[in-house]
């Protein structure tokens, strides 16, 4: 009898349990439920009418009142502020920045005055990858085109002044008074001196170049349908061309029959002696004159458009680069006419 006893108390008091959780359960639910209906309540007239929740127009300000708002932002008496900041918010902000700009020019000064006193101002730091000497000419007006008539002084006289203009730092009385005789055929060399001393030059006299010297002819032989043109290689500093031997010049035609070119004639010589290098560049070889080999043409075919190549040869010498047209040459047209 005990042990069913003890089960009845155990249902009993289960089931005393059991009403309690459910009406807490209901009761809970009720509220959930209550509050999802009044989320779903419909709105109020009032709460349709969208007007009321547009933003207002801020109305128009005069323009007194701005004149008003930007003298309190440029001074505002009662803050004692200028701009928006305090007299001492300027100081800092001017102070940083000077301190800034300061630092910043202190060290480009620095990197500048490294960068100046590490290189030489007579000679390049580094020249391993100098490239080999291009080719100038003289007459170049109209880029690399010489045409006109021989019978027609308008057509070629400006050619003429050309070539004198070029030829008068070459005068012989302006090489005697600034540079000296060379009779050597070796490369003047002058390394022994000091680094800032002027170095010497030789001299390359006008009347060397005979006919196209413009002493004998003034008209540099274009009257007479054989025209001269001067030819320089550019200036290396410190370069030594053709390794111990002459740099050679030659002028051909470059498409065409080469007949149509005729003869020619190389002042002083078709070479550029080595007597003349290496070059110490303008702030100690004052006086340098580059050597210049005159050409001149003496039986081009009338009439006929004749492209000419004229090309340096030697070592070291390049004069058919697919990509530089001026480097160890020089290609023009000429056309001479009647």
């Amino acid at each position: 009898m005990e042990p069913s006893s003890t089960e009845g108390g155990a249902e009993e008091k289960l089931v005393r349990s059991l009403p309690h959780k459910v009406i807490l359960k209901h009761g809970q639910e009720l509220e959930e439920e209550q509050e999802e209906l009044a989320e779903h309540q419909p709105l109020e007239q009032e709460d349709l009418n969208f007007e009321r929740w547009k933003r207002r127009p801020i109305p128009k300000r005069t323009l007194h009142q701005k004149i008003d708002d930007l003298k309190t932002y440029l001074w505002n008496a009662e803050t004692n502020e200028f701009m928006g900041r305090s007299g001492k918010s300027w100081s800092l902000i001017l102070l940083f920045y000077a301190a800034l700009y300061l630092f910043l020019a202190a060290m480009f000064g620095g990197c500048l005055f490294c960068l100046m006193w590490s290189i030489s101002p007579y000679h390049p730091t580094f020249n391993d990858r100098v490239m080999p000497p291009g080719m100038t000419m003289a007459p170049h007006l109209e880029g690399h085109e010489i045409a006109f008539n021989a019978s027609d002084r308008k057509s070629w006289r400006k050619y003429a002044r050309s070539m004198e203009e070029y030829l008068r730092p070459y005068n012989d009385a302006a090489q005697q008074r600034k540079n000296i005789p060379c009779d050597k055929e070796t490369y003047f060399m002058q390394d022994d001196l000091d680094e800032a001393a002027e170095r010497k030059a030789c001299q390359f006299k006008r009347s060397w170049l005979g006919q196209c010297s413009g002493l004998q002819d003034a008209n540099f032989g274009y009257s007479q349908g054989m025209p001269c043109i001067l030819l320089r290689m550019n200036r290396i500093l410190g370069y030594l061309p053709g390794q111990g031997k002459p740099i050679n010049v030659t002028c051909g035609v470059k498409k065409g029959p080469p007949e149509v070119l005729g003869k020619m004639e190389f002042f002083p010589k078709s070479i550029f002696e080595n007597k003349y290098y290496p070059y110490y560049g303008k702030l100690r070889h004052v006086n340098y004159s580059s050597p210049v080999v005159a050409v001149r043409f003496t039986g081009v075919q009338q009439g006929a458009n004749i492209q000419v190549q004229c090309k340096l040869n030697g070592k070291g010498i390049i004069n058919d680069s697919p990509t530089d047209r001026y480097l160890g040459s020089v290609t023009f047209s000429l056309e001479v006419g009647a």
